[in-house]
Parts: structure tokens; C-alpha cells; sequence
């Protein structure tokens, strides 16, 4: 039998290669059906792949007859699977990882891919040693880390150009650690009932209104399902609470809603507006907001908005994002040279757009 993991993790990869983020589509109505445990493993297996994709593909390639680059998505994310779960999950059988991919493949449609996937993945397990990085002798490199952490060259280059050496590898060592789960809550009731359903809770290290995940599926809880509780780094909860309180407020950059989230909370006589430029998330939001009365989430570029006059405006710019790979680690083989000037045009403009907002005294947060 399929594992239902191994099928919502696929599916999860998939749409991650056609611009998804991990992290939301985690938290996705496709793993509600997801036991605890099948849920930990799906998350497991996706944030795995994207964190060593590079390490994956070396491995898979020096072993296929075929390049990489002409495989269909739904045959390289299935390999990508099986690979991560036979070169750095000791724990799983290595027959199920093989024989559930091989399954994958047939079940997208793609059954002529079939053999040469399970004669990929039967070359791995007799090759283990293909997944260790052949480094250099000597001091460790920039190529080193590269192979190590699997980073792209160029990003690796850059913070040891900026930086220094030894702050690149403690940057790649931190974004392929496993950052832990924190959530916030409304009141402490919610605390309780999370208690009560067997949660096991660690005080927030920023934020009062904050808890850091100990053990326990959060998302399987009341608290979570009736939106009382989210998943939200501390960081993302922090800027929300500086951006303080007045009559109008803006969020104009304001997927994935979490910070909107907080200023209505924090702000409940308020008007609250929030914007998103694109529209699958602008609806995400809109769920996600539907019992706070106070908002109004709209499909808007932020530098063309039409209303004004607001006491505080939150611009939460798009960034490389580069500074949360341990939580996106696929961000990291999206991300070009290139995209770092683009984002810079994109983010002044946002920010002059924000000011212009303002009502007489209003404030921007950046």
C-alpha cells in the first residue's frame, strides 16, 4: 500500500517546483486527512529534499543514464524522495522508499518511467557511498561548503566575500538545521485546551505571546482549527507587535496573513487593509481571516493602491529571503544573482509608495 506521506509529500514538491512555498502548503487542507504521524513524515521528507537537493541530484546523477535536466518533474521529485530517504534516513526501509517511488511514478501517469526509476534507485542503495561529499584535502573551501551544505556557489561565495569564511559556514551549518515550531495565541485559554490535548509547550524566546513547540501536533488541536492558535516564527510576531496601534492601519505586503492576523488582534476597533499582489494567496488570506471583522484583505499591488490616509502602514517588503533558509530552503534554488537588484527597485518602491499613505503623524514600519 501507498504511503499516504510519500503521495501528499510528492504533491507537495511538485507544486514547490511550480512556485509553492513549503511552509504554506504544510499547512494545507491536503495533509488535514494526514495522521500525526504520516504528517511528520511528509513534512520530514519535503523540507529534506529542498534542504539537500543539490547533494540528492549529484547522487542520482552519477548513477542514471540520463540527464537530469530531461526528466519530467514528477520522475526527478520522485527520485529526489527516495534518494533522501536512502542517503539520510537510516530509520526507513530502504524497500519501501524504493517500491513507494516506483508507485509514485506509475500513479502520475508517467508508468513508462517506471523501470529506469527503480533501476536508479537499486544503483543507490548498492552505492551508499555516493552521497558523501568528495572534499578537498586541507582547510575547508567555499567549494567544500557548497558540496557539504548544499548551497548554490554563487550565494555561498558571496557571504564569504562579505563576511568572512568561517561566518559562511556557521550560515550554511544554521540553514540546514531544523528551526523549532512556534505559535501564537490569543489568550491563555487556548494555552490550556493546547495542555489538555497533550501539547507540550516551551516558553517563546522574543515574544510573551509566544510558545515554542516541545512535542505534540499543534495542528491536530481545537485551538489550531478554530484559528485561535497559528504557526508563526517569533520574528514575523515581533514586527507585527512594533507596528503599535491607530484608527487606519495598512499591511501592504500582507501574505501569508500572519502579521494582519496580530494587528487585528491587537487592534480590534480598528480598520485594517491588506493587501496582496497575488491573488491565490490574497483568497489563502481571506480564509484565514474570515472572523476578523476588522480586515479587509484585498488583490492590490502595493505601489498602486488608492486609499490613503493611514496611522500606520506595515511594509514588509519581498526580500531574498536568504536570512530564513533553515524555514525555505527552497528559496535557495530559486534565488539568482540577478533577483538581488530587482528586489532592491521593487523594495524602494514600495517603501515610497508606504509613505505616501500616511495620514499627518502616521508611521512606517520597514
Amino acid at each position: 500500500m501507498l504511503s499516504p506521506a510519500r503521495d501528499a509529500a510528492l504533491d507537495i514538491l511538485l507544486k514547490v517546483e511550480q512556485g509553492g512555498f513549503a511552509s504554506e502548503l504544510l499547512h494545507s487542507e491536503r495533509l488535514d486527512k494526514l495522521s500525526t504521524a504520516d504528517r511528520g513524515l511528509c513534512t520530514e521528507l519535503v523540507m529534506g529534499v529542498l534542504r539537500w537537493r543539490s547533494r540528492l541530484d549529484e547522487a542520482i546523477a552519477s548513477v542514471s543514464s540520463q540527464k537530469l535536466s530531461k526528466l519530467d518533474a514528477e520522475v526527478l521529485e520522485s527520485l529526489r524522495l527516495a534518494a533522501y530517504q536512502i542517503g539520510f534516513l537510516q530509520r526507513i526501509p530502504a524497500h519501501a522508499a524504493v517500491n513507494d517511488s516506483v508507485e509514485l511514478v506509475k500513479r502520475k501517469k508517467k508508468t513508462s518511467a517506471a523501470p529506469f526509476v527503480n533501476a536508479v534507485l537499486r544503483k543507490l542503495l548498492a552505492k551508499k557511498e555516493v552521497f558523501e561529499p568528495a572534499l578537498s584535502p586541507g582547510p575547508i573551501t567555499v567549494p567544500d561548503l557548497v558540496l557539504m551544505h548544499a548551497h548554490p556557489l554563487w550565494l555561498v561565495e558571496r557571504w564569504a566575500q562579505r563576511y568572512d569564511l568561517d561566518a559562511a559556514v556557521k550560515i550554511c551549518a544554521h540553514d540546514q538545521s531544523i528551526p523549532s515550531t512556534a505559535i501564537h495565541f490569543g489568550d491563555d485559554s487556548a494555552l490550556s485546551e493546547l495542555e489538555a490535548e497533550g501539547i507540550k509547550l516551551e516558553p517563546g524566546i522574543l515574544m510573551r505571546s509566544a510558545r515554542r513547540i516541545a512535542s505534540g501536533d499543534v495542528t491536530k488541536t481545537k485551538a489550531f482549527t478554530d484559528g485561535r492558535v497559528w504557526i508563526q516564527d517569533e520574528g514575523s510576531q515581533l514586527v507585527a507587535a512594533l507596528v503599535g496601534h491607530g484608527e487606519r492601519l495598512l499591511d501592504c505586503c500582507a501574505a501569508p496573513g500572519g502579521k494582519t492576523a496580530i494587528l487585528a488582534e491587537r487592534n480590534p476597533q480598528s480598520s485594517i487593509t491588506a493587501a496582496e499582489i497575488h491573488e491565490h494567496r490574497a483568497r489563502m488570506m481571506q480564509k484565514r481571516l474570515q472572523s476578523r471583522t476588522n480586515v479587509k484583505v484585498m488583490t492590490a499591488d502595493a505601489t498602486q493602491l488608492s486609499e490613503s490616509n493611514f496611522d500606520r502602514v506595515l511594509a514588509d517588503v519581498p526580500c531574498s529571503g536568504t536570512g530564513t533558509l533553515a524555514r525555505n530552503p527552497e528559496i535557495k534554488w530559486r534565488l539568482q544573482p540577478r533577483d538581488l537588484t530587482d528586489l532592491h527597485q521593487r523594495q524602494v518602491l514600495i517603501l515610497r509608495a508606504a509613505l505616501s499613505k500616511l495620514s499627518p503623524g502616521g508611521r512606517v514600519i520597514y
